[in-house]
């Protein structure tokens, strides 16, 4: 009989063996404050319009040279607990805002960075999360007293495009004014005249070749594909879209067929032609001049399909087709059928064209009811295209929020140094302990204008004075750090039209306190044996079946 050995005494007893507890300040709570400063410090130095790019290569070997810091959490894969909150954070400011996500990292992490001071000094971290979250009560109080521009009329492009530029430029520095112009002629030009902005109806295609100035905005939708037949042009065309493949109808269930001369098999083959040929001769009969299918297109239907004049289109993804079938108001048939004037799409000019060595099918609509926008990108390498397209997707992000909240604040760190000299005098009226974690908070957010000025090559501590210096008046409110100043020198951003999305800050502060307060109240960390994991291997010739 086995040896019981004794567990010892503690939650460790009532654990799998293997599993891990820490506790306490010194085990669970610093390690965390570590883990998560050290996860913001990589993201901080990404932050700006002069952030540098990283170069991950993720676990199927792609590898990805960005500065957004959404696409480089999601590629990381975070496997410290603590980091993980921070990634959740940022995840949902991505959700909510679609922009901002390195703005709550950042400041979750400066927060944590100086809750570590305070709990050196001896105040509970109970006290620490209840100071933060008064002092965010209070600068969520104070911000909409920060709003120095608003738009009304977001159909207006010139009024969009001032406000769009700042999100551009602080993924693609110097490249803002060409992109900023294309991707708010994209945004306007879908608005519908009711509801809300889609911001899946901007469609990116990207084409290698070129450079980034031969890019442009398609009304209507493009693939990088070849048509099927040999039509390759229609203008004015109505069009039927199909989710199934355009082909000789399989029966459902298998048959048996016996034929006993060769006449009765030349009849039968031909019943099969003629059924077809019946079937598309009806498609054209309706005035289609375009047939896309979601599926293959059989060789016996490809020359019926030219017998009649009509132009075939293939699109494998059943997304695509949905796609389209809302660019085109069409409806998708789901088998062959004719199909009936209402279920028919229309577009103004279906055609292939070359770009570089890419052929694409274009389906263009220039009437005002087109919902449909595909920003075309061109350029020399893969990853300079995604980066364009991330830098797209943040503005197109942005034009949604300000269709629902056209505020704006003051960009280049004015809003935050605006904040925290505001909260620093609110700190000095409170009683309790509270008032030191609140002037904590007010100078992590001294952290934001350093990141500027530091990944610009500037001293921050520098720039951080002389901000402070310009916001003790009334008039200096909108003060911030001039990036493109050889020296440490500040700009008025209202002047300079350097503007921050209103909802991104009152989010980002929002989720960034929460993870940063969820973090301070863990105190014991238990990592349970993990069940399941490889088994142990059987050695050779072991009978494990009787």
């Amino acid at each position: 009989m086995a040896l019981s050995v004794p567990k010892a005494p503690g939650v460790s007893q009532m654990l799998k063996d293997g599993a891990r507890m820490y506790s306490g300040l010194e085990e669970a709570v610093f390690r965390n404050i570590s883990a998560c400063k050290e996860f913001a410090q990589t993201m901080r130095s990404a932050y700006g319009p002069n952030g540098m790019n990283k170069m991950i290569i993720n676990h199927i070997e792609k590898q990805f040279v960005t500065s957004d810091a959404g696409t480089i959490m999601r590629e990381l894969d975070v496997e410290h607990p603590a980091a993980k909150l921070i990634v959740m954070a940022s995840q949902m400011q991505d959700a909510e805002v679609g922009d901002g996500t390195n703005f709550v990292v950042v400041l979750a992490g400066a927060l944590l960075e100086s809750a570590e001071e305070l709990l050196r000094l001896g105040i509970t971290t109970a006290e620490i999360s209840d100071g933060y979250e008064k002092a965010l009560e209070k600068a969520l109080e104070i911000l909409p007293t920060l709003v120095s521009h608003k738009i009304e009329d977001y159909r207006n492009v010139e009024k969009v495009k001032e406000v769009l530029r700042t999100s551009i430029m602080s993924k693609q520095y110097g490249q803002e004014d060409f992109l900023n112009d294309l991707v708010s002629k994209a945004c306007v030009s879908i608005l519908p005249d009711e509801g809300t902005f889609n911001v899946d109806n901007i469609r990116i295609c990207k084409i290698l070749g070129s450079g980034l100035t031969k890019s442009e905005v398609v009304r209507g939708m493009v693939f990088k594909r070849f048509v099927e037949g040999d039509v390759t042009y229609a203008e004015k065309a109505k069009i039927v879209i199909f989710s199934c493949p355009v082909d000789i109808i399989q029966t459902e269930t298998k048959g048996t067929v016996l034929i006993k001369s060769a006449d009765e098999l030349l009849s039968f083959s031909s019943g099969e032609e003629s059924l077809l040929e019946t079937q598309i001769k009806a498609i054209a009969d309706t005035g289609v001049k375009v047939v896309v299918a979601g599926g293959k297109v059989g060789d016996m239907a490809l020359h019926f399909l030219n017998k009649y004049g009509l132009m075939a289109v293939r699109l494998n993804s059943k997304f695509d087709l949905r796609r389209l079938s809302r660019s085109l108001n069409a409806t998708v048939l789901p088998r062959i059928t004719t199909p009936s004037q209402e279920e028919l799409g229309y577009c103004d000019k279906v055609c292939i064209e070359e770009l570089g060595d890419t052929t694409i099918v274009a389906f263009r609509n220039e009437g005002k009811d087109s919902r449909i926008a595909t920003v075309v990108i061109r350029g020399a390498t893969d990853n300079f295209m995604d980066d364009i397209e991330r830098a797209l997707d943040d503005a197109v992000n942005n034009f949604k929020c300000l269709t629902r909240d056209g505020r704006y604040l003051p960009g280049a760190g004015a809003t935050e140094i605006e904040l925290a000299t505001q909260l620093s005098a609110y700190a000095d009226t409170l009683p309790g302990l509270d008032q030191y974690a609140v002037r904590k908070f007010a100078n992590a957010l001294e952290v934001f204008p350093k990141a500027l000025a530091e990944n610009s090559g500037i001293n921050g501590t520098d720039i951080v004075n002389q901000l402070y210096l310009a916001h003790n008046s009334e008039a200096g409110k909108t003060i911030g750090f001039d990036i493109e100043a050889e020296k440490a020198s500040t700009i008025d951003t209202t002047k300079a039209k350097i503007f921050d999305l209103y909802q991104a800050k009152f989010w980002g502060l929002k989720y960034a306190v929460g993870a940063a307060a969820t973090i301070l109240k863990v105190d014991q960390i238990i990592m349970a044996k993990r069940a399941g994991g490889p088994k142990p291997r059987q050695a050779a010739g072991s009978d494990d079946e009787s």
